[in-house]
């Protein structure tokens, strides 16, 4: 790896930790790509390359994830979709269910006793939405055994 390589990885870290961090707050690429000192073309595709996924996704990824846990509380559908950045309850929506499998509502309605009964640091892990893997977010949510 090349030093340019290494200070490329740096500061696509540090735009995913401020997505990490501020996802609730309005963001859009440029402002990412600013975090990170680059264009933002140029940011998406390293990102990309980086983390396999478009900043974009990675963003709506991470307020699903968030949207989730507050769903499990007990939160209103309208509640978690604004408390976690999304202005749009359709947009939300239609995400929210391509990426869990299930609408935010139907989520929100079941029990969730194995998230209940896991550490919270494998909860997050067994919980993150994620495109191919709502089969296994669905069974997690279900308490099947992995």
């Amino acid at each position: 790896m090349t030093p340019q390589h290494l200070a490329d990885l740096a500061h696509l870290r540090r735009a995913r930790d401020l997505i990490d961090r501020e996802y609730a707050r309005p963001l859009d690429v440029p402002a990412m790509a600013r975090h990170a000192l680059m264009s933002p073309a140029h940011f998406s595709r390293r990102f990309r390359a980086a983390y396999g996924e478009t900043p974009y996704g990675y963003l709506m990824t991470r307020r699903i994830e968030r949207a989730m846990a507050l769903l499990r509380a007990g939160a209103s559908v309208t509640d978690a979709c604004m408390a976690v950045g999304c202005t749009s309850l359709g947009s939300f929506s239609s995400r929210f269910s391509e990426l869990v499998g299930e609408s935010p509502s139907a989520y929100r309605a079941r029990e969730h006793p194995a998230v209940a009964a896991m550490p919270a640091c494998v909860a997050k892990v067994r919980t993150r939405p994620a495109r191919d893997a709502s089969s296994r977010i669905r069974e997690a949510g279900r308490g099947a055994a992995a």
